[in-house]
């Protein structure tokens, strides 16, 4: 069965969404949503879910390289919960250690640090199918 995924870079400030397949393992940029401590719009959230119907919901968990739980991966943890109930989806869960490095220094055009976070996000998960 191919996989349809939406993958979110988790930020206090902005949340980054792209999309990918299992079929050929790419994601490409959505958007990047504003933020208040971790809280998004739920209804643009809302949006991208009816927008691009994916079976599967991804989440960037940030790590320490030591494997343990950064600051920010319980934050993460509860807007993953929250993505699970909201929308009955399937919610997983993501090493994204230096994705927003490795972002930082692929971005062009106008994708943001972002947005290319959720791609490495989502092409990290398609690529281990």
């Amino acid at each position: 069965m191919t996989e349809h995924v939406l993958a979110f870079d988790f930020g206090l400030r902005y949340i980054g969404v792209a999309s990918g397949q299992s079929i050929t393992a790419t994601a490409s940029p959505v958007t990047t949503l504003s933020a208040q401590d971790g809280a998004p719009t739920w209804a643009e959230v809302k949006a991208l879910v009816g927008e691009w119907r994916p079976n599967r919901l991804l989440v960037g968990l940030p790590l320490n390289m030591d494997d343990t739980e950064s600051d920010m991966s319980e934050r993460t943890r509860r807007f993953a919960a929250q993505l699970e109930k909201r929308f009955a989806l399937p919610v997983t869960l993501v090493d994204e250690r230096l994705s927003s490095r490795e972002a930082a220094q692929s971005t062009t055009g106008n994708q943001t640090i972002h947005e290319l976070a959720a791609v490495i996000i989502a092409q990290g998960y398609l690529t281990s199918l």
